[in-house]
């Protein structure tokens, strides 16, 4: 597994939560990261990303205002904050590591993925 996400949980509606990912920096170095999730019977869908380096992020439009990417370059760890969690953001949350180093918001531009972490907003 190149990483891992952790920081999932049951949290109530408004609430919330910080996800953590930890690439490996053999896996990471130089590239872009990105969040992605997927909830029961959906695709997998885009969140946020990051660039490796100038500070650009990207997100989907159902989590902008809401959600936060920042990397930690020291550790190689990713970071997801999730306020004013609503129950439609419930689903299993997956960090990537991009092939380039820029985010992106396709599946397909991420070459490295790790076991998710499960978020559910409770109503």
């Amino acid at each position: 597994v190149q990483q891992q996400a952790s920081g999932g949980g049951l949290v109530q509606a408004g609430g919330s939560l910080r996800l953590s990912c930890a690439a490996s920096r053999r896996t990471s170095s130089n590239n872009g990261m990105g969040w992605f999730r997927q909830a029961p019977g959906k695709e997998r869908e885009f969140v946020a990303a990051l660039d490796w380096r100038g500070g650009r992020t990207l997100y989907a439009e159902s989590v902008k205002g809401r959600f936060t990417i920042s990397r930690e370059y020291a550790s190689s760890t990713v970071y997801l904050q999730m306020n004013s969690l609503k129950p439609e953001d419930t689903a299993i949350y997956y960090c990537a590591t991009a092939r380039s180093s820029v985010g992106s918001t396709s599946v397909r531009e991420y070459q490295y993925w790790g076991h998710g972490t499960q978020v559910t907003v409770s109503s």
